[in-house]
């Protein structure tokens, strides 16, 4: 581990530059508090939402609309979300927009000049959003992830990481922190996800932070086969056809029949269901980053056929994260609060995707609550962080701290991670038997953990991406067996319906030893679902 440390003191320390992280950091800094704000990328660039763009979850303030949308939300997620919850997003995410606006983003407008804020463009939108959390005297530190945080018998009080570029280790004391760096993709190859392998979810867990919803993860998305980018909706204008160019499937309904399609042999696409000038100049403006490998492969996509993929999207459009206690964000371990994809989206998505407007207004209004809910207890703390006795709470690929002398090899052990969790057969296609094996193969990867680990920066974050990655995989299994019924994105073949008697949540907790318990949901008593809906 290089010698060389920057230390410094705040009130908030922010982990994670997505929007999350953007927006924690400025309502933090809003509130008075100074804050750090430190990314695993560049705050601008780095991330799922920076290349692409987002639709949003805004719905007219009209009681009766609301309530319809909060309604069929309930339901389809499983009756596992809050009725409460939705309609704060739908109220703060409207809030939240309208300062967008004035700081500058050029929403497009109706016939009558009014603005429609309903998509963000993600490099122009994030581009801003760095522009605004600097104007608010946040600190960045881009390339600087975080590996481990600090914490005492009050709670969690600030982190330490390294930076990619320099080599420079930091440490970071702070009487709250923000977990912000979203899900875990696995390295699956998805557009922007390569910083998300979920090391913000072991270092938590390590401090003691429970997860919730980690079997609600059975999340994949088509891309082009030699491509990055995962647009399922342009599939809408598609027929699939098969290695001999015999067509399969189009329209609608085509991506939910992909990963069935793929279990048979290869799979191809051709967007020839937009026949028409106009409408493929349509879908070519409203998703040009679609359409770019293909152009660069000498691809057609209107007339051509083009080989898909599914990659695995893991918690990052799936539903588990941090386990929230609080309507500011707060997780179970005192001073950590917890924003966007890192945190669960239960109460607001249930037991199903929050992929798109849901999980995009979600990190604009988490990161807001979350911010507030930081500042509100740092500068509350009676005990200054620089003053307190921490201690760091990393133990698992962790330079320090190894017994033996074998060296731990990330990329081999991030290979094996993969083969468990990315396969069809194994996480789409959930069985007891198969993801039970599963899981046991991952439990024995375990004391490759202990290994040391290389003294170079790279060797030092793959360490540790190995390590979040071994864990999160861990977790979503433990918690596929546990949920013994099918709802939502969980599915488990001897269990093909919906059991009322299982509308809980599952909390877990620990590493070594992985504890599981249920968390009852204030409405579930109240249910008398249709017979019709518990078949799944």
């Amino acid at each position: 581990m290089p010698q060389q440390q920057q230390q410094a003191t705040t009130d908030v320390l922010v982990l994670g530059g997505g929007p999350a992280g953007a927006w924690a950091a400025w309502s933090a800094a809003s509130q008075g508090a100074k804050v750090i704000l430190a990314d695993k990328g560049y705050l601008g660039t780095s991330g799922a939402t920076a290349p692409g763009g987002t639709t949003l979850l805004v719905i007219p303030p009209v009681a009766e609309l609301r309530e319809q949308a909060v309604q069929a939300r309930l339901k389809a997620g499983g009756y596992l979300s809050e009725n409460a919850w939705i309609h704060r997003v739908l109220d703060q995410v409207e809030q939240n927009l309208e300062l967008v606006e004035e700081w500058g983003y050029p929403f497009p407008k109706d016939e009558e000049g009014r603005p429609l804020r309903t998509h963000l463009h993600g490099p122009e939108y994030m581009k801003l959003m760095r522009k605004v959390v600097r104007k608010a005297g946040v600190r960045i530190w881009d390339q600087s992830p975080a590996l481990e945080l600090l914490h005492d018998q009050h709670g969690v009080g600030g982190a330490r990481g390294i930076n990619r570029l320099t080599g420079e280790t930091w440490e970071v004391k702070a009487n709250a922190v923000i977990m912000a760096t979203g899900g875990c993709a696995f390295l699956s190859k998805g557009l922007g996800c390569n910083v998300l392998t979920g090391e913000g979810l072991l270092m938590s867990a390590e401090a003691g932070a429970e997860l919730s919803g980690m079997e609600f993860t059975r999340q994949y998305a088509p891309s082009f086969a030699d491509g990055t980018v995962t647009r399922g909706r342009m599939l809408a204008w598609a027929t699939l056809y098969d290695e001999a160019g015999k067509p399969l499937h189009q329209g609608d309904r085509t991506f939910g029949s992909i990963p069935e399609l793929m279990l048979r042999g290869p799979v191809y696409a051709s967007l020839d269901l937009a026949d028409t000038k106009e409408k493929q100049e349509f879908l070519r403006n409203a998703h040009p980053i679609f359409f770019m490998p293909l152009e660069r492969a000498g691809i057609d996509p209107f007339k051509d056929k083009f080989p898909l993929t599914l990659r695995y999207e893991g918690t990052m459009r799936g539903t588990g994260g941090l386990r929230l206690t609080g309507t500011d964000c707060a997780t179970s371990v005192p001073g950590l609060y917890a924003a966007g994809d890192a945190a669960s989206r239960e109460k607001v998505t249930g037991a199903i995707s929050g992929g798109g407007a849901y999980n995009a207004s979600w990190a604009i209004c988490s990161g807001s609550w979350a911010g507030q809910g930081a500042a509100r207890h740092a500068l509350q703390a009676p005990h200054p962080a620089d003053s307190r006795l921490l201690r760091a709470a990393g133990r698992y690929g962790m330079p320090a701290g190894a017994g033996t002398a074998r060296t731990l090899d990330a990329k081999p052990l991030i290979a094996a991670v993969q083969r468990e969790i990315l396969p069809l057969r194994i996480n789409y296609f959930r069985s007891e038997p198969v993801v039970a094996a599963a899981l046991q193969r991952l439990n024995s990867l375990m004391p490759e953990l202990s290994g040391q680990v290389p003294a170079t920066v790279q060797g030092i974050v793959q360490s540790r991406e190995a390590a979040a990655m071994l864990n999160v995989g861990r977790w979503i299994y433990t918690a596929a067996l546990a949920r013994k019924e099918s709802r939502g994105l969980q599915r488990l073949a001897e269990y093909p319906a919906l059991d009322p008697r299982q509308t809980h949540r599952l909390i877990l907790s620990g590493i070594e030893t992985i504890g599981i318990r249920t968390e009852s949901v204030p409405h579930a008593h109240e249910l008398r679902m249709p017979r019709e809906e518990r078949a799944i």
